[in-house]
């Protein structure tokens, strides 16, 4: 009976295996859920946010660029799942697949990290890896439509604004929760669970009346925000707008609450400019909160040793981290206490 060793090299593979299958399953489930809404822009559907390129962004700083074969893997199937596969599905994919990997390269040039803890980071994340990025799949996609004839020409830049937003919402409103989600290493402080209760049920309460009533209260979910910028950071910030959007994305696909009696372009531009409105304030706010919280705790440790190396001196002895010195002399030097020259 013969014994199979596993070698390093094949475990190696066998993980990296397991890891594309899972980011490729990721992208066609965060797929079929952002199909379940959709807006009718001109001869095209599209979904007003597009989960599957946060899910491959934050996929690439999780896993690295290797992970790009399961966001090719997963782009073909959720395509494959709409329409037959011919030369311009490849294309299509490909475009899909080279957006959020041009937006993974391009925040690691400017330093992004993942954390979001500094405005850099929030403006990078929105400069570059989304409005920038998505440029490349809504060009390609839209682009492709009117090759096939799929698209007349007089409809590329509606459906090419609609698509471009989509996928860069999908970038503001999921990559945020997921990066966090995946850096979450301990459980929220206990003291502040009741806190975190009561801005729930508040959420719970407000959004879904914001969102559907045809009051236009939208402007109402904005202080929810900023308490949650406030006092829970990225983590409240960022899940108050996704929650914000998912609802107002329903209402909207609906036809009901404040996007009632409003055409189809009226509909996606009011939708597009809440949920970018949303996304903005949720990541620049809590980065320049975060960005403050840490510098008053880097000002608050110097200070700390500042005292500390005062009570030192002031006791007479060598602040810490330092060697103590003899009074008479630099350390190393000849005699004793006595300095007083001696006579024969």
């Amino acid at each position: 009976m013969a014994t199979v060793v596993r070698t390093p090299d094949r475990r190696r593979a066998i993980v990296y295996g397991f890891q594309t299958l899972a980011v490729a399953a990721c992208y066609y489930a965060a797929g079929r859920l952002g199909l379940l809404r959709q807006l009718v822009v001109g001869d095209a559907v599209f979904t007003p946010i597009w989960p599957p390129t946060g899910v491959a962004l934050a996929a690439l700083f999780v896993l690295g660029l290797r992970c790009w074969p399961g966001i090719a893997l997963g782009a073909f199937f959720v395509v494959l799942s709409l329409a037959p596969l011919r030369p311009a599905v490849l294309g299509n994919i490909a475009g899909n697949t080279v957006a959020p990997v041009c937006a993974y390269l391009m925040l690691r040039k400017v330093g992004f990290r993942t954390g979001l803890s500094r405005l850099r980071d929030g403006v990078a994340l929105v400069f570059l890896g989304a409005l920038a990025a998505m440029l490349i799949s809504s060009t390609v996609g839209v682009g492709l439509l009117v090759l096939t004839g799929k698209l007349g020409t007089d409809g590329f830049w509606p459906v090419w604004l609609a698509w471009w937003v989509g996928d860069a919402m999908g970038v503001l409103l999921v990559t945020p929760a997921l990066l966090l989600l995946s850096e979450a290493h301990r459980p929220p402080d206990p003291a502040r669970w009741k806190e975190a209760l009561v801005l729930f049920v508040a959420a719970c309460a407000i959004i879904p009346l914001a969102t559907q009533s045809e009051l236009s209260l939208l402007y109402l979910i904005y202080p929810l925000l900023i308490w949650a910028a406030l006092r829970f950071q990225l983590a409240g910030s960022v899940l108050c707008a996704l929650f914000a959007s998912v609802l107002a994305t329903v209402a909207a696909t609906d036809g009901s609450g404040p996007f009632a009696d409003l055409t189809r372009t009226e509909v996606m531009i009011k939708l597009q400019v809440f949920n970018g409105s949303m996304a903005l304030t949720s990541l620049l706010l809590s980065a320049v909160i975060i960005e403050q919280h840490n510098t008053r705790r880097s000002v608050e440790r110097a200070c700390q040793e500042l005292v500390e190396v005062l009570e030192h001196l002031t006791a007479g002895e060598a602040p810490p981290g330092r060697p103590p010195t003899d009074r008479n002399g630099p350390p190393g030097a000849g005699g004793g206490g006595d300095a007083r020259p001696r006579g024969p």
